[in-house]
């Protein structure tokens, strides 16, 4: 670590993490002083201790509201799922976790299997602006999306419109599932939310370091052992970035 990266990830004397705090499975408790404690805390706590350096997490309701502040000065690196649509902004690493997202669909629904979902007639209720809307809006080309404000918000829409599929993350889906007698979980994913650690643009040596402490913590077994101390399920840790030849 060189005096240019520190000078990058805290400026002022300390990391500011914004934290996504609407993501169960990374953030799931508070501290002693109300500080956000979670895998995605922990993670950024160790990015702190590693540049000698105080952390301050910099809380925000959902992911999209993190991805918005990128330079608005407003935190230094952020904790959120990586996706094409925020890296034109933000400088990723490769995920240190991942998170399998799947549909969950109505009591007698006919739609048994994934690639049933896609069609025209369904609609989807999804969480806007979640990592996995994001990859739907990319992907989806004859279902209808239609969008809620937080996890709580789409499965209420589900529910009172009868929509045909709910979009999620299989932990979340599956207590989704428990609260309406008969609903299934189609097996399978369409895609893994791929949680990373991201930086303002502009700034490569330090976008280097942020990207060689993820895979570090891969392979060491921190992202393995916060995931454990914080009894996450439905949370696995990522593989190897790819390296290019």
């Amino acid at each position: 670590m060189t005096q240019d990266v520190l000078a990058a990830l805290a400026p002022r004397g300390v990391l500011r993490a914004g934290i996504n705090l609407g993501n169960f499975l990374l953030v799931n408790g508070r501290g002693p002083h109300g500080d956000p404690e979670g895998v995605a805390p922990g993670m950024a706590r160790a990015i702190a201790h590693r540049l000698g350096v105080p952390l301050r997490c910099v809380p925000y309701p959902r992911p999209g509201d993190v991805a918005d502040a990128v330079g608005t000065d407003a935190w230094d690196i952020a904790l959120i799922g990586a996706e094409p649509q925020r890296a034109e902004h933000i400088a990723f690493t490769a995920a240190y976790a991942e998170i399998e997202s799947t549909y969950m669909v109505p009591p007698g629904s006919p739609i048994t299997a994934i690639d049933q979902v896609d069609r025209p007639g369904v609609r989807i209720a999804v969480t806007a602006r979640a990592a996995y809307d994001l990859w739907l809006e990319r992907n989806i080309r004859q279902a209808t999306l239609v969008r809620a404000e937080g996890l709580d918000g789409a499965a209420k829409l589900f529910a009172e419109q009868g929509l045909e599929a709910l979009a999620g993350l299989r932990p979340r889906l599956i207590a989704d599932a428990a609260a309406m007698p008969g609903a299934r979980i189609l097996d399978g994913q369409f895609t893994a939310v791929q949680q990373a650690v991201g930086m303002a643009r502009g700034h490569d040596a330090a976008a280097r370091f942020l990207a060689d402490f993820v895979e570090e913590a891969k392979a060491s077994g921190l992202v393995a052992s916060l995931i454990a101390r914080h009894g996450v399920q439905g949370l696995s840790v990522a593989g190897p970035a790819e390296r290019a030849a």
